[in-house]
């Protein structure tokens, strides 16, 4: 398989550690209903390499483990089903990346599924775990990836397709 290559497992890494960093570093906002997970900025990854896809499911795994070990996620469902969210939203941004031909429609359409999905999964997770109304957790988790994915991870993905940075990293 191509994805099976001493590069791609490597970049896996290095983006599952860098993911994890920026959630532990920022834990205060990283977790919770009302959260603004910076690291999901790298959710934009899976456009241009598929090595992205574990590295952020490991990543979104580690980082809810040691929300759990911490204190400051008091929900160990979080560990599963965020790395279900992370896994799914990953794999369908992957296939819009594969998709679309156009950089713009990247920049609207790529930091979408990361948006819906997590909105969707964890916005009903909390409702089920922490009992508030699923449209307070969906609306504040959406807010949260919406501001996130689109302020922070477009610009990353400016930042990766100028000078074609993106080809000399991945």
């Amino acid at each position: 398989m191509k994805f099976l290559t001493f590069k791609n497992m490597l970049i896996a890494i290095i983006i599952a550690a860098i993911y994890i960093a920026l959630t532990i570093a920022f834990a205060p906002i990283s977790y919770k209903a009302i959260q603004f997970r910076i690291s999901d900025a790298l959710a934009v990854l899976p456009i241009f390499t598929i090595a992205s896809i574990p590295g952020l499911t490991l990543g979104c795994i580690i980082s809810n483990i040691y929300g759990v070990v911490s204190g400051n996620d008091p929900m160990s469902t979080d560990i599963l089903v965020g790395a279900i969210a992370a896994l799914m939203s990953a794999i369908v941004t992957y296939q819009i990346g594969k998709i679309l031909t156009s950089k713009t429609q990247k920049y609207i359409v790529g930091p979408l599924p990361t948006v819906l999905i997590k909105t969707i999964i964890i916005g009903a997770e909390l409702t089920i775990v922490g009992g508030k109304s699923i449209i307070y957790n969906m609306f504040f988790v959406g807010i949260g990836e919406l501001t996130v994915c689109y302020i922070l991870g477009v610009p990353l993905m400016f930042a990766l397709y100028r000078n074609d940075l993106y080809k000399k990293i991945f």
